[in-house]
């Protein structure tokens, strides 16, 4: 008998550059499982050009055809992928039956540490630091950036390690060695050690940041930042389906579009029984979803309607939050985006930003990763100085754009 993760996850990849690979994924079917796979997609820097989507309830079958990249590896995706099944835990001998009690308890936290580096300051060197990480799949949970007078740099990075191995010797010398080779002899010094979770509670931002990112009008959008498109058409249709509620979206693509689209369902309990997303000419992309609620029916109440068509928007529209900020003599770059309900933040935010910032020159004083809760939602608020002595004099809205663009794939 062959290996239950060969059957549960397929992938094909294209013969030529550019050409999608196809992800073929059965498994049985938990709430936001859909949610949970397009977040891995996008934690490898997978772009989806089409997917489609069916489930009776209890067995799923999902196909996602997706852009990779040349250093994409699909092995380690292909395992992550049968990692987050229901049905990798059926290798193990555990009956559905079980995996339903165990799937209500509270997931278990993942130990965290702290990585600490010092080093000479260069113009890319958080970027270099970051793609590390993300290679290694070391989650970065906090940050705090510091410059010295002397042109040195101190990174305290709050990780935790997919793998769950940095407890090891072994895994803190290949981390340390990929540093190494990343970062050469302007290493300093390294260090990691484990530290509670309390270390990385959460922290309000200021009543300045407040005021500026999470303000918003009445129908969710926010007044200022920039945004993938104002065309984002939502249609609800609870006629064409006896079981189901039709959502029709038509809207642009960025990264991480089906990501957030299906965060959304999840944060809101609803289960997706049949969909179809497609990207077609001029990043235009067209997204059919018959959906219904936890109990299994079609969703006929107006306000529970119009709290999800509102938030969906929202959403499309505004990912992210990208604004430049004055502070005192100084810029700040500041960057938002939702965390689920189930505590998990955005992949990829800092990286991008930090590959953003190197692209264009741009010098990084100091930077933080923070937690902010208003009203019954909780954001990711990254802060980063700019060093605008030792960077060329480029125009603030031009690294706001291109934050944003980097952030939205559209480089």
């Amino acid at each position: 008998m062959g290996n239950l993760s060969d059957d549960v996850v397929i992938i094909s990849q294209s013969e030529k550059e550019g050409d999608p690979s196809v992800i073929t994924i059965n498994c049985p079917d938990k709430t936001g499982l859909g949610c949970d796979l397009c977040r891995i997609l996008l934690f490898f820097g997978l772009n989806i050009v089409r997917g489609d989507v069916s489930t009776d309830g209890k067995w799923c079958y999902l196909v996602f055809w997706v852009i990779g990249k040349p250093n994409t590896r699909w092995n380690l995706l292909k395992m992550r992928l049968v990692e987050a099944s229901p049905s990798f835990s059926w290798a193990f001998g555990i009956s559905r039956c079980y995996l339903s009690d165990s799937e209500s308890q509270p997931p278990k936290l993942p130990h965290l540490f702290l990585l600490k580096l010092a080093c000479s300051d260069r113009t890319g060197l958080l970027y270099d630091v970051t793609e590390v990480l993300c290679k290694l799949e070391i989650n970065i949970e906090k940050v705090k950036i510091s410059t010295t007078p002397d042109g040195k740099v101190m990174d305290l990075f709050f990780v935790t390690d997919t793998r769950e191995l940095l407890g090891t010797v072994k895994r803190r010398d290949e981390v340390y060695e990929y540093l190494r080779d990343a970062i050469g002899d302007s290493m300093i010094s390294y260090d990691i050690e484990l530290v509670g979770p309390e270390i990385t509670a959460r922290s309000q931002a200021s009543s300045s940041v407040t005021e500026t990112l999470f303000s918003s009008d009445v129908s969710g959008e926010h007044p200022s930042g920039l945004q993938t498109s104002s065309n984002v058409s939502i249609t609800v249709d609870n006629s064409l389906s006896s079981a189901h509620t039709l959502i029709h979206i038509t809207c642009q693509d960025h990264k991480g579009l089906l990501y957030d689209i299906m965060r959304t369902f999840k944060d809101f309990n609803i289960q997706i029984s049949y969909g179809r997303f497609t990207v077609k000419r001029g990043r235009n992309c067209e997204i059919d979803l018959f959906i219904v609620q936890s109990d299994g029916r079609k969703i006929l109440d107006s306000s529970k309607l119009n709290a999800l068509i509102t938030r969906l928007r929202a959403e499309l529209q505004q990912p992210l939050r990208v604004v430049m900020m004055n502070r005192g003599p100084d810029t700040e770059l500041l960057v938002t985006n939702p965390v689920e309900l189930s505590g998990k933040g955005r992949p990829q935010v800092f990286h991008d930003i930090a590959l953003a910032l190197k692209k264009i020159n741009t010098c990084i004083f100091s930077a933080e990763i923070g937690r902010h809760v208003t009203g019954d939602r909780e954001w990711e608020v990254y802060k980063v100085l700019i060093n605008e002595e030792d960077s060329l004099p480029i125009p603030r809205s031009k690294i706001e754009e291109e934050v944003w663009n980097t952030l939205m794939g559209w480089e």
